[in-house]
């Protein structure tokens, strides 16, 4: 999503463009072909009669942030910009500062989750209520887009069936394991269906299919699963489920503002440990939680994934990436009502989590932020 967003950039400020030249750094290039990330730039670039060429330098990285896409115009008004891809699809431009690019109620009220939920103390609001506040109520209108989008992914994932595209040669499951679940009674059963929905929206993800960035592609399973569970469980109105939407999305821009949703910056964690942070978040919310106990989910589900590295097989979003969306869907249910079990009090803020897996990110080595050349992508080599 990044490098396309870039490519369009690009070609709004150098419009008589004939030829680019991509030159991709870092992680963005380790990854780049199991990402598609070449077939976007020259998909984008070929919509507007501009001749692509591509060029692959994985061992050099830019010092801004490790997925790094320069383009140059070689046929055409000359002109080069250098972008990083910092996650979630967003793009920022080489001398924009990050303070520059607005980010979402990033103000003294709700910056942090500590100012946010002393904002809600102050005005008797529910998290998702800021979100009403600041956008409108029309954002409420752009949850149901999203959520729609959600669930035709779920649909999809759970109708398709085959090998997923790449070298791995791995067989979709969310189809069987769906079937399968319908077997099972009690509280397996229960599981076993969650797992096949964020399985049916990885395996899309990993198949070129749409889905919705939650913080990210590679983490896109999660919440949905979550949330698609719940609302049958419980007979939950979709009204809800927007509104969990919200606060779920607030819980992930604090940690874009203040952290990294970047599996090239930071590993996994800022990838799966976010989404099982806004999902365990969206959960507590539609169980009856408190905005404290709502905190508290979300506090444990990145605290819990706190050093998780991302180490894909052959750059592709697909094993582990898969199974952990699936894993973590279980796992932000599980903080949701461990939250609800007590008042919500304890000990570690989710901001200081968010501090800390910034710091435990940046001490990685980059053999395990998503390069592919370390971890369980380099076993899977020798």
């Amino acid at each position: 999503m990044g490098p396309r967003a870039a490519a369009e950039m690009f070609i709004s400020s150098h419009p008589e463009s004939r030829k680019v030249r991509a030159e991709l750094y870092g992680s963005l290039a380790a990854t780049g072909k199991g990402h598609l990330t070449d077939k976007a730039i020259r998909d984008v670039l070929s919509s507007h009669g501009i001749e692509a060429e591509i060029l692959w330098f994985p061992d050099v990285e830019k010092p801004f942030h490790p997925n790094a896409l320069t383009l140059t115009a070689i046929e055409g008004p000359a002109g080069s910009e250098t972008y990083y891809s910092v996650g979630g699809g967003k793009v920022i431009r080489e001398g924009e500062e990050q303070s520059d690019v607005p980010q979402p109620y990033d103000d003294e009220h709700v910056g942090s989750m500590t100012r946010l939920l002393r904002y809600c103390d102050e005005n008797g609001y529910q998290i998702w209520e800021t979100a009403i506040e600041a956008e409108g109520e029309g954002i409420l209108d752009y949850m149901a887009e999203v959520w729609d989008a959600m669930k035709e992914s779920i649909r999809r994932g759970l109708e398709a069936e085959g090998v997923l595209p790449g070298g791995l040669h791995l067989q979709r499951k969310a189809c069987q394991a769906y079937a399968k679940s319908k077997d099972f009674t009690g509280s397996l059963g229960n599981a076993a269906q969650a797992f096949a929905y964020s399985l049916a929206v990885s395996e899309e993800n990993a198949g070129g299919g749409r889905i919705v960035t939650a913080p990210t592609c590679g983490s896109c399973g999660v919440l949905p699963g979550v949330l698609y569970h719940l609302m049958k469980e419980y007979e939950i109105p979709e009204i809800r489920v927007l509104r969990a939407l919200l606060t779920a999305g607030m819980v992930g821009n604090i940690v874009k503002a203040n952290g990294s949703i970047s599996g090239a910056e930071v590993g996994c964690q800022g990838e799966v440990g976010v989404a099982c942070a806004m999902a365990g978040a969206a959960a507590a919310q539609l169980t009856g939680g408190t905005i404290r106990q709502i905190e508290y989910a979300a506090e444990m589900g990145l605290e819990h994934h706190l050093g998780l590295t991302c180490d894909p097989l052959m750059g592709l979003v697909q094993i582990p990436c898969i199974e952990r969306n699936a894993m973590a869907c279980m796992r932000a249910i599980d903080h949701a009502s461990f939250a609800l079990m007590g008042d919500g009090r304890h000990k570690i803020s989710f901001d200081d989590v968010v501090e800390v897996m910034m710091e435990t990110g940046h001490a990685l080595p980059s053999l395990y932020r998503e390069t592919s050349m370390g971890g369980l992508a380099r076993i899977h080599e020798l």
